[in-house]
Order: structure tokens, then C-alpha cells, then sequence
């Protein structure tokens, strides 16, 4: 089993009284699914329904506390808490930053279950995350079995399993979440009440519009540079996001490499060869007509 702390990852806490309402009303999944020991992804987003930070989320046991953790970005980290105080107006929630990181631990089974430690929900092949100090990092490391390493692994892992990553594969406030696959990694929850963002989310997914998607590609020797355009032959069809060990992420418009699929026409980045790694997951299903 191998673990890696996070460098880029903060928490932010929100705890009180009316903490679940109000953050139910703000985000994209269902707080009143999650207890302590579970997390589940989830995302603010703008009145425009675009990603503004993603996160995971956990909830805290009534004796360490209670109220919820959130992993996010830590760049970001500051600037949720402010829209959070933002929000929150009346309702009975404080707002703060942690000192604390995150512990991914994946490859394997845990040795010992620490506290604030939750499965990541999604992908199970992502393994836990574990929300400590910084320089617990080794100490919980042997407690649960797993051998430190260094983050570029787990970043490694995660793009191998096609994971998109704020910053990376998208821009925040610039991508909607069925582009960057929130809807296939359960971090949409389509069943709740509303909260900001959702009518234009649950417009695309009841109506199948989502024509960007981020995917997986296959690459050769060399990997593209972040940023640099997807192309089918002179025409731009995506942007390529991070790379690892010959596998990485791009943010391409599916209808568009579908056509580029069906005329043979290869893609590149860069100049360097580009490979669906599910050449399927750009076919939109045609819509079955109602009897």
C-alpha cells in the first residue's frame, strides 16, 4: 500500500447548528446522505452553474466536535471560506480554516482505521484520504501499513484513472460539471433540493448537452505540455490537460473528435500523438423516442 501527502490540499471547516441546511443549499451533492466515516464530492458553483472550487467532503463525529470538513484546493481554500461567511447571512455556521492536509493512501487495504480518514467517493481504485497535520504524515503512514511517497505518484494514479483536476484538466469558473465528469463521479446529486448553479445543471443533464468532456488519452515517449490544443489535423477539438507515465487528461468537445474518429483522422497535441484510451466514451447515445 502506498500513501502520499497532498502539498496542494487544505480544510476548510464549517460547524454549528444550521451547518448541513446551509451548506445543502449551496452545493451540488446531498448532505443528508453523509455521516461521519463517509465522504462524498461535491462542488460550489457560480448562479451560472460553473465550477467555482470543487472538494470532498466529511463529516465530523459529535466527539471530535461535529460540523464538516471540506477538502479543497488549497489556493482556493481561502477564498471559499470567504464566499461561504458570504452566504451565510443569519444562519447559525462558522466558518474557518484548518491547519490541517491530506493523507491519500491507495493500493491496498488499512491496517488501522484513523480518525477523520473516509473512502474517496469517486473512484474506488482512489483509495482514502486522511485528513491530518503535515507532520503526521510518516507517524500515520506506518499506522495504517502504507509505504511515503512522493505526490507526483498519487498524481500519477489519479490521471491513470482519468480523475480530472482543478487548475489542470479545467479552469475553475470556466467549465461546467458534466465537462469535467461530476455527474460520473457522484458528485452531482440530480435528486436534491436546489442550491446555486442548479437549474442550469439540471438543464444540461436532462436535455444531454454536455458536448465537452474531459477523457482519458493515451500518449507515446513524449507527453504534451498542459494547455496546448488537441488538434484533428488543422482543426482544434480540446485542450490537453496533465500527464503521467504515458497516460493523461483532455478537455475536448466529443462531437468533434467523433467526427475526426469516423474520417481516420489522428489527433495530436503539440505535435505529439494522441490516443482515445475509451474511444467509445465520445459516441453520445441517440435518445430513444418516446412511445
Amino acid at each position: 500500500m502506498k500513501s502520499a501527502f497532498l502539498p496542494d490540499r487544505s480544510v476548510v471547516k464549517v460547524a454549528g447548528e444550521d451547518a448541513r441546511n446551509f451548506l445543502n443549499g449551496l452545493i451540488t451533492t446531498d448532505l443528508e446522505r453523509l455521516k461521519p466515516g463517509l465522504g462524498r464530492f461535491g462542488a460550489l458553483l457560480t448562479p451560472q452553474g460553473k465550477i467555482i472550487v470543487d472538494f470532498l467532503i466529511t463529516e465530523v463525529p459529535a466527539g471530535h466536535g461535529g460540523g464538516f470538513l471540506i477538502d479543497c484546493p488549497k489556493a482556493l481554500a481561502e477564498g471559499l471560506a470567504t464566499k461561504l461567511k458570504f452566504y451565510k447571512l443569519r444562519a447559525k455556521v462558522t466558518v474557518e480554516n484548518l491547519d490541517l492536509g491530506v493523507l491519500a493512501a491507495w493500493d491496498g487495504q488499512l491496517a488501522a482505521q484513523p480518525d477523520l480518514a473516509f473512502a474517496d467517493p469517486r473512484n474506488d481504485a482512489l483509495g482514502t484520504r486522511i485528513l491530518i497535520p503535515e507532520d503526521l504524515k510518516q507517524k500515520l503512514s506506518d499506522l495504517i501499513g502504507a509505504e511515503l511517497v512522493d505526490a507526483a505518484d498519487y498524481e500519477a494514479h489519479r490521471i491513470a484513472l482519468g480523475v480530472p483536476r482543478g487548475g489542470l484538466d479545467f479552469m475553475y469558473s470556466d467549465a461546467f460539471p458534466h465537462e469535467t465528469n461530476m455527474d460520473r463521479l457522484a458528485g452531482v446529486d440530480f435528486d436534491k433540493g436546489c442550491y446555486v448553479g442548479q437549474e442550469v445543471v439540471s438543464r444540461m443533464q436532462h436535455r444531454g448537452t454536455a458536448r465537452t468532456r474531459s477523457v482519458k488519452v493515451l500518449l507515446d515517449d513524449l507527453s504534451p505540455e498542459a494547455g496546448v490544443s488537441v488538434m484533428a489535423g488543422d482543426k482544434p477539438v480540446g485542450t490537453m490537460g496533465s500527464s503521467a507515465q504515458g497516460k493523461g487528461i483532455a478537455l475536448v468537445r466529443i462531437d468533434r473528435v467523433a467526427d475526426a474518429l469516423d474520417a481516420g483522422q489522428p489527433l495530436t497535441a503539440g505535435g505529439l500523438a494522441v490516443r482515445l484510451a475509451e474511444p467509445d466514451v465520445v459516441r453520445i447515445p441517440l435518445k430513444q423516442p418516446i412511445a
